[in-house]
């Protein structure tokens, strides 16, 4: 008998569990007790291709996906000794010599877990050719583990999730592998094309530490992000650098202009007081108002003031920057100047050597927008999820692995705003 009618004969249909208990106990099958498998067609005589777009298409529970697993590998195994037959015919009529040599077994993990394949082989050639589109494990696996990990997840809740979908143990390494797959993804986003249009951006500078052979060393990443007419907010795009000079500043900000982010219809650009960005603003964007931080202004006031002045000292810093008008912060700006001049001088002149840039604010008519452009804590505030990931690695291993978390939150954040990078959803992952 040949191998493909031997196959044949083991996969005439499924039964239920039901079905099994009474063949067990001696009790006649009746035809009613027979359930077909959700699939019409004969198993046997579909593809793979099929086979695994049947698996997609239903939900493979209990008993089903241990049959489920068993005709996908009969199939598999089937398209397998096939192709080695083919071949095998094809020589024969060429009379060059050739013959089988055993098996050897191959695991492929697919939606219906993990599949332990005999595969066929030649002294020359194998069947795991037929396995060549689905590699090591299925490429729906693939992207079901991507997709998680873009989720937020970490790579061992990543592996513990999918454990259980899976029906089979994924290790936090294999989350790893995978998500190496994103390198490419994470290239494009950083040079995709910039067309959507902004009311407001902001830049900030964020340090976090990278691990070398001589311990944790400290990098920075700049950040845009834009905020909608409609009031969302979008990590445009970041860059992982060693400091922030003028020179690396203008590079970055030249990038995003040179791909479309020309400043049509921004009216404010807020940073903090980092005087690198500052003159590569009026470089790239000279014609845009600029914002300085008040978060960061007022870390550096009280760095004037003494420990029991300060939670006073910041009350009337905040009667400046919470006033209704330009009008009135100006007047509270004087009388915090009045009260506080003689005691800290360098804190009322620190204040006062940027107070234009700190009001710039109000150039904005729609008041409702002030508190998310009096400071750069839009930025922060995604680092803090950025740390919260991060912080049971104790630093990142490398440049790729921080450039491949830091994608991956700020794509899952940009979702949950509706501005996320519509291109990304069809990449081959």
């Amino acid at each position: 008998m040949c191998q493909s009618k031997r196959i044949k004969g083991n996969v005439k249909y499924f039964v239920s569990k039901k079905a099994l208990i009474k063949k067990e106990r001696g009790v006649h099958l009746k035809k009613k007790d027979k359930e077909v498998h959700p699939m019409k067609q004969n198993f046997y005589n579909i593809s793979i291709d099929q086979a695994m777009k049947e698996v997609k298409e239903n939900k493979w529970e209990g008993d089903y996906r241990f049959y489920a697993n068993k005709a996908v590998k009969e199939v598999i195994e089937r398209e397998m000794n096939n192709y080695i037959d083919k071949y095998l015919d094809e020589l024969g009529r060429k009379e060059r010599g050739d013959r089988r040599n055993g098996t050897y077994n191959r695991h492929l993990l697919t939606e219906v877990g993990d599949i332990e394949l005999e595969v066929p082989r030649t002294r020359q050639v194998s069947g795991q050719r037929i396995l060549k589109r689905y590699k090591r494990r299925g490429s729906a696996v693939t992207r079901l583990i991507l997709k998680v990990f873009l989720l937020g997840a970490s790579t061992r809740k990543t592996a513990e999730a999918l454990s259980e979908i899976l029906g089979e143990e994924v290790s936090p390494t294999t989350v790893s592998n995978i998500a190496k797959q994103l390198d490419k993804i994470v290239d494009s986003f950083h040079k995709r094309a910039l067309k959507r249009k902004y009311r407001v951006l902001l830049f900030d500078g964020v340090v976090l530490k990278k691990k070398t052979g001589l311990g944790a060393k400290k990098r920075v990443v700049l950040v845009a992000l834009g905020i909608t007419y409609d009031n969302k907010k979008e990590v445009i795009d970041f860059r992982v650098v060693n400091g922030e000079s003028e020179y690396i500043w203008e590079g970055f900000l030249n990038d995003l202009y040179n791909r479309g982010l020309e400043g049509e219809g921004v009216e404010l650009i807020v940073t903090d007081g980092a005087k690198g960005l500052i003159n590569a603003i009026e470089v790239v964007y000279p014609f845009i108002p600029f914002q300085r931080c008040w978060a960061h202004k007022t870390r550096n006031i009280l760095n004037y003031v003494k420990r029991g002045d300060q939670a006073e000292v910041k009350r009337d810093i905040h009667k400046i920057y919470y006033s209704k008008s330009k009008r009135l912060a100006i007047k509270e700006a004087k009388a915090f100047s009045v009260k506080w001049g003689d005691i800290y001088p360098k804190a009322v002149k620190s204040l006062f050597n940027d107070i234009e840039y700190l009001l710039n604010f109000y150039k904005i008519k729609d008041s409702s927008l002030w508190p998310m452009v009096r400071t750069t804590n839009a930025i922060e505030r995604r680092f803090v999820e950025v740390r919260r990931r991060t912080r049971p690695m104790g630093v990142f291993a490398d440049k790729t692995s921080m450039e491949r978390i830091l994608f991956a939150i700020f794509f899952h954040l940009n979702k949950n705003q509706g501005v996320y990078t519509p291109f990304l959803m069809t990449q081959n992952y």
